[in-house]
């Protein structure tokens, strides 16, 4: 992160805290969790078949499934022919995907969901299937008659950044900041910043909506809780709409470890409630600037590629 975003960030968080009612602190030096976290897992957010009945599992067992997994996903093999070897685009150096599962109560996590209690996220409702439906038809009949058309990943807009925030291929890492009245949660990816006010103030209507939704946090002893609506219909989130509420839940659980748990709570997209558990642990390294577009022709490569397409007889 450069130092002009810094100062600005901070800025921003600053003027947050001044419009902060009395009385609100910053959080206690023993329940803190500023810092900068990684939460880098080889952990998936749903539970495989092999470890259907056993959410946790020993470190031999894991140090087996780990093995496999990134003998699979290694994307420097030429096992496959030249279309298989283009597919797999980017060489395995570039991706911090981690190098075990995460660990709860002394064992191995088969997945980052813990509810429902087989590690699966619920089905989908009918009207978010229908949703994803269109979704997927357009994107197929319509690939590029303009930039909306391509996915929020190439526009450069969401990533495993959040909310709710789960590992990807890079850029792990988050940091937050304590501010009187305010906390930032402040993200490498895309180089989010969600400012989470602290004093209680009211949410602006329904209609107001925000790609990243509308946070609002309180301190529950030692854990930090925040619940945020207010979203747009076009979440990136597997089926999640402008329903969702979102709540996440921030515990220190020791010095250098932070439990980050999540409840997502639509009723138009999912059968029932679901809640993953993603443990963060403290690290010493820096956030570093995510220039998303720097150099980055694709976008407008894409476009023009259509508009040639489009041209021929």
């Amino acid at each position: 992160m450069t130092r002009f975003a810094l100062a600005a960030l901070l800025a921003a968080a600053w003027t947050v805290a001044q419009h902060a009612g009395p009385g609100h602190e910053p959080a206690a030096a023993s329940r803190s969790i500023e810092g900068v976290w990684s939460f880098s897992t080889l952990t998936p957010l749903e539970r495989p078949p092999e470890f259907a009945d056993r959410p946790l599992i020993s470190d031999a067992q894991a140090a087996e499934w780990v093995k496999q997994n990134l003998e699979r996903n290694n994307r420097d093999r030429r096992d496959g022919g030249a279309d298989v070897d283009v597919a797999r685009a980017v060489n395995d150096y570039w991706f911090e995907r981690g190098t075990e599962l995460s660990a709860r109560d002394g064992r191995r996590m088969t997945s980052l969901v813990v509810d429902p209690p087989d590690g699966r996220l619920p089905p989908l409702t009918p009207a978010a299937r229908a949703t994803l439906a269109a979704r997927a038809a357009e994107a197929r009949d319509h690939p590029a008659d303009g930039p909306e058309n391509r996915s929020l990943q190439e526009r450069c807009l969401s990533f495993n950044a959040g909310p709710p925030m789960l590992p990807g291929p890079y850029n792990n890492y988050v940091e937050i900041f304590d501010m009187p009245g305010a906390v930032v949660i402040f993200n490498e990816m895309i180089h989010d910043a969600r400012i989470v006010p602290l004093d209680g103030r009211p949410r602006p209507p329904a209609w107001v909506q925000q790609r990243l939704g509308e946070p609002r946090g309180r301190w529950e002893r030692d854990t930090l809780v925040v619940e945020s609506t207010n979203f747009g219909p076009n979440m990136n989130l597997r089926g999640a709409d402008e329903h969702l509420r979102l709540s996440e839940r921030f515990t220190r659980v020791d010095e250098r470890t932070l439990h980050y748990e999540f409840t997502v709570d639509d009723p138009t997209a999912y059968a029932r409630p679901w809640t993953a558990l993603l443990p963060m642990t403290r690290t010493d390294d820096r956030l570093f600037e995510y220039a998303c577009h720097e150099g980055n022709y694709a976008l407008m490569d894409i476009l023009r590629g259509a508009r040639f397409q489009e041209r021929q007889p």
